[in-house]
């Protein structure tokens, strides 16, 4: 479902609105950031109350980057303030999840148990699976690049002027989920980027807030050498069982995997800590990412997605995967 096809839903829903409140999904990334400020701007431009549910304690670099030059800028609660900000009438609050749909991958679940499906809103390029939360207004495009594409499409539309700053970390945010206009790109996409930059939005500072630490450029380069390859087509790299990687590092690696002569998709399988085994998988179409992940309780989209299974070993998590795709190709 394509947001312009919803564009007077999303007016009644914000009309109506006194207070409202924006989350995404754990582990913040730059498109779920970004769109969640442009969101949050576009709402301060229609004079609504509103915040951003942020309950992470740690970010990633580009992300910290931002909090700390936005700092004391935006209205960032924990999910435990909630209670203490909404609005006296419980039909006046909205809660508006963005670059996720599922209740086990938003900042707070807790978050969901203050707001009625008819209260709740959802902005989101994943596909939906069976724990995809209920809500009256659910606006899911599989073929948008990133949320921060989708937010350019409202900015647009309520014809919002936004500072050169935000407007680069929303370009960012659909530089990131598309690998540089590599993977997921249409003249949609190049148009979004087109018009956040006739606003200002920097290409230099794009670049910047996705700077890479060098020591963890090189420990990536580790996990590529040990690379399994598939009917010369999938790609499944392991990390070191005594290391532990972010999420984050296991997507680039993804990507980076698919940019090898042949390689149509790609799996990267590492520990993310004690007890968390994580998969995150690229493809660059012929695959579909989601479909292969779901078995092992994750999601995605076609081309992007990632799970995480607790209790098992790389190995374990390794052997079902290739177990998915077999079956797969059948």
């Amino acid at each position: 479902m394509k947001l312009v096809e919803k564009k007077r839903e999303i007016r009644q829903k914000l009309k109506k609105a006194k207070t409202i409140f924006i989350m995404a999904h754990k582990d913040l990334d730059l498109d779920a950031l970004g769109s969640s400020i442009g969101l949050y701007f576009i709402l301060e431009k229609l004079n609504k109350n509103c915040f951003l549910i942020i309950n992470d304690k740690k970010h990633e670099a580009g992300v910290a980057k931002v909090f700390q030059e936005l700092e004391g800028c935006l209205n960032i609660i924990n999910s435990k303030d909630i209670e203490d900000n909404l609005y006296l009438r419980s039909k006046k609050n909205l809660l508006i999840i963005l670059d996720t749909n599922k209740e086990e991958l938003v900042q707070a679940k807790d978050a969901l148990t203050y707001f009625d499906k008819e209260n709740i809103m959802i902005l989101d390029h994943h596909e939906l699976g069976e724990t995809s939360i209920d809500a009256d207004l659910r606006i899911i495009d599989n073929e948008v690049s990133s949320t921060c594409e989708m937010i350019t499409n409202l900015i647009e539309t309520y014809n919002i002027r936004l500072d050169p700053y935000y407007a680069t970390l929303i370009l960012s945010g659909i530089v990131l989920d598309t690998n540089n206009f590599t993977l997921k790109t249409n003249s949609e996409t190049y148009y979004a980027a087109y018009y956040l930059s006739s606003m200002g939005a920097s290409s230099k500072k794009v670049q910047y807030l996705l700077k890479q630490d060098l020591k963890e450029y090189i420990e990536r380069q580790k996990v590529i050498t040990n690379v399994d390859v598939i009917d010369e087509k999938i790609a499944i790299a392991k990390g070191s069982p005594y290391t532990n990687y972010r999420r984050e590092d296991l997507a680039k690696i993804a990507d980076t995997l698919l940019f090898f002569n042949s390689i149509e998709a790609s799996f990267v399988i590492a520990k993310n800590n004690a007890n968390t085994i994580a998969i995150s998988g690229r493809s660059l179409g012929n695959y579909n990412i989601s479909k292969i992940l779901e078995p092992l309780g994750g999601g995605g989209v076609s081309t992007s997605g990632a799970a995480k299974i607790e209790d098992t070993t790389i190995s374990k998590v390794e052997t079902k995967l290739k177990q998915i795709l077999k079956k797969e190709e059948y």
